[in-house]
Order: C-alpha cells, then sequence, then structure tokens
C-alpha cells in the first residue's frame, strides 16, 4: 500500500468532495481529494505526501475571490482547520507579535485584536478570507495589506517546512513570492498597543461602508482590479453593463465590479460573464481590466 493509499484508508483524505460549494460564489465543481488539516502534527504526516503525489494542489480557505469550474477536477484540495486557525498574543512593551493559523478568517482577527487593544489590522475586517490565502496574494483594503504587519509565514514547499522572512515573501500588489503547490500554515505579524475605542470605531466605518457600497450575497468581491488613476466598477458601468446578465450570473446593480450569482447557476455563467465585461470594457474605453478572482479548472490562466 502507498503512502497516499495509506492516508485515504484512515479517512484522512476524501473523495469526490464539492469544492465550488465551499467558495463564496457556490457554483462549480468537486475535487478527486480533500483533506482538511487540523494542526502542525498533522500538517508534518499529510503535506509531505501530498505534495509528493503528482497530483497538483489546490489551497482552500474561504474561497472569496475563487471561481471553481463545474465537473470534477483531478487535485487535491486542501483546507485548514482546528489549531491551523487560531491565534495566539506576544506583548512587549508597545510591540505585539500574533501568531496565526493560515486558517483563521481575517474579520474574526480584526475583530478579537481591536477588542484587546491592538491595532494596526483594522483594515482586514473587510476582507472575507483567512490569512493563507491572505498572504499567497498579499491581501489588502481600506489604505493597507498584509506587507504592513507580517513579519513571517510558516510555508510547505515540496515536502519541506520553512520560515520565510518579510523579504522572501516578495510582496507586491496583490502578489507574493508563493507559487501554485505552496502550503502556509501559520502567520506571525507585528502590530502594536492602541486604543480599543479608536480602534472599534474603525471597525465601525469599514463595516458602515461596505454594506453601503457593496453587494451581499453569492460574490466573490471585486472582479477586476482597478486600472491606476481609474475605478473598474465605474468604466463597468460607463460601458452600460450594471445588470448585464448570463445565465444565472449578473452584474450587480449595486456596484458594477461584482457579480451576484442567483441559485442553480453555473460556473460556466459567471466566467462568460466576466469575459463578456472585459471585451465590452476593453470595446468602450480601451480600458483592458484585469481579472481580480482567481479560476480554478478552466483551462486558462487567469
Amino acid at each position: 500500500m502507498t503512502v497516499f493509499a495509506d492516508l485515504l484508508s484512515r479517512g484522512l483524505v476524501q473523495e469526490h468532495v464539492n469544492i465550488g460549494a465551499m467558495t463564496t460564489y457556490r457554483v462549480g465543481g468537486s475535487s478527486r481529494y480533500f483533506v482538511e488539516i487540523d494542526g502542525h502534527e498533522m500538517a508534518a504526516e499529510v503535506i509531505p505526501v501530498v505534495q509528493a503525489s503528482g497530483l497538483p494542489l489546490l489551497m482552500l480557505g474561504n474561497g472569496s475571490n475563487l471561481l471553481v469550474a463545474d465537473g470534477e477536477h483531478e487535485v487535491i484540495t486542501i483546507h485548514l482547520g482546528g489549531e491551523l486557525a487560531e491565534l495566539t498574543t506576544e506583548i512587549d512593551a508597545e510591540k505585539v507579535r500574533v501568531f496565526v493559523g493560515a486558517g483563521m478568517d481575517l474579520p474574526i482577527a480584526a475583530r478579537r485584536l481591536s477588542s484587546e487593544g491592538i491595532v494596526g489590522f483594522e483594515w482586514a475586517v473587510g476582507v472575507p478570507g483567512t490569512f493563507g490565502g491572505a498572504v499567497a496574494m498579499n491581501a489588502g483594503g481600506h489604505g493597507s495589506d498584509m506587507s504592513a504587519s507580517v513579519v513571517s509565514a510558516g510555508v510547505w514547499r515540496e515536502g519541506r517546512y520553512s520560515s520565510w522572512d518579510a523579504q522572501s515573501l516578495g510582496f507586491g500588489y496583490r502578489h507574493s513570492a508563493l507559487v501554485s503547490g505552496d502550503v502556509v500554515t501559520d502567520v506571525v505579524l507585528e502590530l502594536a498597543m492602541g486604543s480599543s475605542t479608536d480602534s472599534k470605531e474603525r471597525l465601525s466605518e469599514i463595516v458602515r461602508w461596505r454594506r453601503e457600497h457593496q453587494p451581499g450575497g453569492q460574490n466573490a468581491g471585486s472582479v477586476f482590479r482597478n486600472p491606476e488613476g481609474a475605478s473598474a466598477g465605474e468604466l463597468i458601468e460607463r460601458a452600460g453593463l450594471k445588470g448585464e446578465r448570463v445565465g444565472g450570473a449578473s452584474v450587480s446593480l449595486k456596484h458594477a465590479n461584482f457579480i451576484q450569482v442567483d441559485a442553480g447557476a453555473k460556473a460556466a455563467d459567471v466566467a462568460l460573464l466576466i469575459t463578456r465585461v472585459h471585451d465590452k470594457v476593453l470595446e468602450a474605453t480601451g480600458v483592458n481590466l484585469l481579472i481580480e478572482n482567481r479560476y480554478f479548472g478552466f483551462g486558462v490562466s487567469r
């Protein structure tokens, strides 16, 4: 019996799991194999095996910027939970070290830190992702991003674990040096002590702004990056595309850079609508919008 087959027989790896339903679009297909890693001990046992399997790996947090193609995909999907979704802090004078599992939600961490008077991470209350994906894409918003506070991240690459400092992570705009197949399991932040009252007010302002300007429901946030000096949403609206529909997917009437998905829609509907919006904006304005959503299983690089 192979080591991978042993993981299957012990129930550590599941088969034929619907991962599209785990994304915020809530559409798309399934993963041939799926494993939820609940701690560092399990990570050390499982990750080297799956990284050596020869199958592609998909890291799945909240799936808040991910569009999974319909059908089943011959991949191993990894989801982090348990102690890899927990947070601890160490306070030294005015500096605070935050040790957080890569499976933890950013908004949960932002609220907890704020309640303890730990400041500098309030912006993350508006980012519905997990720390692993946030480090990989240098997630950000409301004037900050992960690079502002990340000291290091624990990364599994080719079956070996190492700690990457901020320089090694190579942060850029919505980018890092991490590549497909890398697995981030833990992150260290450096923040500061401050006023819990002021911090909570900042959180409330961000939440109010998002409720006023962005739609809820089944979507994956901003579809396109804002071009320099312009707003993708305004360009889409200028092209007359608010409300544009393909099957069960439509351009939001509240914010044109969001795509809303109806129950029963297909991932193909979303992908076709994204392409249509891109092409029509290019035709109407001459601007080549870059896709911020991440595609998986479509046979194209997005």
